[in-house]
């Protein structure tokens, strides 16, 4: 009795008498196995190329050919991740832990899961892998949409600058005279469907699902638009920070496209991972069950996930990161800026009253730039709620709270200057123990000091004071005793605009963003000083 390779499938003769008992025996045995189908020409069976049949056929007493008795040990004894000495031309230092995901994937052959939470690095690691492979373009990034200039800029920041690094982003859902110039390319998971045959020709080597459990549903464009363009792609890397035994059903897709020889059915798979029940019309699939059995055989195989608190020791107490955000009104922001550029260099920084206009004037841009993100920030906070559980926002404005409040009414709570004493404590308790609120959002100034919010360690900056000062004490609400996790704040900045500038200026000034060059101190000038000066310097049609 032999059973060998044929292609993604396993090849299984045996001797046929009708009157041999053994026989018998193994002919029913052979039709349990998933797929089984007999091929009257040849007369031999097949089924589909799976760790648990070839386990079964061997079992049974079948002779396993060199090749697929490589395969199942390979699935039953992968290789264990080593460390990788250097990574010729990546432009950045990763911790030791990080080091391990790129080597995970590296093992994994460029098939692998990184669940690792958020915060970790998940990005970094894995473009530290496609730094390790020039080789292995082009590499598709399918991400939700608010992330995509933040995926632009890692790879900007961490890939070695060559031409075939340049990365390309996506857009639009009528691709016709779309031009495909880069080897990198960034695309978002709600436009795939509109470029899936162009994307097909390129022949890509690497696909990346960023927060891959947005392939949940089968019948969604997205999911079948992701199946098409992966499919004959020989390295696929999933991004998650959603544990999956809490929600099985939502990554078999995901699953399968890295290894179908785990789970080469969603039938099997939810039956024995998805606490099936029959409500009478049909399966609920959208429980949990043998959670051990699956991570076991996950982190076996395809999956490495690492908690905060596993590394706690290697991280720094904040881990700050400015998430570059689209305007949605370019031309009214480019046009109140040449505007402002114009009036900033007709008066002069000396005449008296000049900062104080200055001062309203920039904060006309910043309302524009906020408008243009507004809905972009919005998403990005649903995408995030989606992994995790809880977080924080702070904002200035009363309207930019007011909107957060009724976008994510029945989820949030708020402190700001209309509320009292009594209900910023109220507002506080349910935030820390009440699993029903997932946002705090809270006016920089007055929610800003004061206040514990250690339900979360997960801090988002839509609006920027104009002081260090009041950022750091922000920050430490949820960076406070009994936080036992790293704390991760993001800043949502709209990309060319004035709130860039500011976040270099309070880089530059208290290290807030956490790049500033070593030796170099800190000066007095103060910060809208040096704004207008920026401003004054440059031409007013730029």
């Amino acid at each position: 009795m032999r059973a060998s390779l044929m292609g993604q499938k396993i090849k299984i003769q045996f001797p046929f008498n009708p009157k041999s008992l053994q026989t018998i025996d193994t002919l029913q045995k052979v039709k349990t196995l998933l797929g089984r189908r007999y091929h009257r020409e040849g007369r031999f069976w097949s089924c589909p190329l799976t760790v648990k049949s070839a386990q079964q056929l061997k079992e049974w007493g079948f002779q396993l050919d060199p090749k697929l008795e490589h395969f199942l040990q390979s699935k039953l004894h992968p290789t264990p991740p080593k460390p990788i000495p250097t990574i010729p031309g990546l432009r950045g230092e990763l911790y030791p832990f990080q080091n391990i995901g790129v080597s995970f994937i590296e093992s994994r052959q460029g098939r692998a899961l990184i669940g690792d939470e958020m915060g970790l690095g998940k990005t970094v690691e894995t473009l530290a892998w496609l730094q390790l492979h020039p080789e292995k373009r082009p590499a598709i990034i399918v991400c939700p949409a608010s992330l995509k200039l933040n995926w632009e800029e890692e790879i900007q920041r961490w890939i070695e600058r060559r031409p075939e690094n340049i990365p390309q982003v996506l857009s639009g859902t009528k691709p016709s005279g779309g031009f495909i110039h880069g080897k990198i390319l960034i695309i978002n998971y709600d436009i795939l469907h509109a470029w899936t045959e162009k994307i097909q020709k390129l022949h890509p080597q690497v696909i990346i699902l960023d927060e891959a459990h947005l392939t949940k549903n089968r019948k969604a464009k997205r999911t079948k638009a992701v199946n098409i363009i992966a499919r004959n792609v020989p390295h696929i890397i999933g991004l998650t920070g959603t544990p999956i035994t809490s929600r099985p059903v939502e990554f078999f897709n995901t699953l399968h496209l890295i290894d179908p020889t785990l789970f080469p059915d969603f039938w099997t798979y939810a039956h024995r991972y998805c606490d099936p029940h029959h409500n009478g019309y049909g399966w609920n699939f959208k429980g949990a069950s043998n959670t051990e059995e699956l991570h076991q055989l996950l982190t076996r195989t395809i999956m490495l996930r690492r908690r905060k608190e596993e590394v706690l020791q290697e991280l720094p107490s904040k881990i700050r990161s400015a998430i570059p955000i689209e305007l949605t009104n370019k031309e009214e922001y480019k046009l109140a800026e040449r505007d402002f550029i114009t009036w900033i260099q007709s008066v002069g920084k000396a005449k008296v009253g000049v900062k104080i206009q200055a001062l309203a004037k920039i904060e006309y841009l910043k309302q524009i730039a906020l408008k243009g993100k507004i809905s972009q920030c919005i998403q990005w906070i649903k995408d995030f709620l989606e992994v995790e559980d809880k977080l924080i926002v702070f904002a200035i404005h009363r309207n930019t709270i007011n909107t957060l409040m009724q976008e994510f009414k029945g989820v949030a709570v708020k402190v700001d200057g209309s509320v009292t004493k009594e209900k910023r404590q109220e507002a506080v308790q349910a935030f820390q123990s009440n699993p029903n609120y997932k946002l705090f959002i809270g006016n920089i100034k007055a929610a800003g000091v004061g206040l514990t919010l250690t339900a979360s360690s997960n801090v988002v900056f839509l609006e920027l004071p104009w002081t260090p000062g009041e950022l750091g004490q922000a920050e430490d609400r949820a960076h406070r005793i009994g936080q036992k996790k790293a704390v991760n704040i993001y800043y949502l900045l709209a990309r060319g605009t004035i709130e860039e500038k500011i976040a270099k200026l309070l880089d530059i000034k208290k290290k807030v963003l956490g790049r500033v060059l070593d030796g170099q101190e800190v000066g007095e000038e103060t910060l809208l000083t040096t704004l207008l000066a920026s401003y004054e310097k440059r031409k007013g049609g730029e």
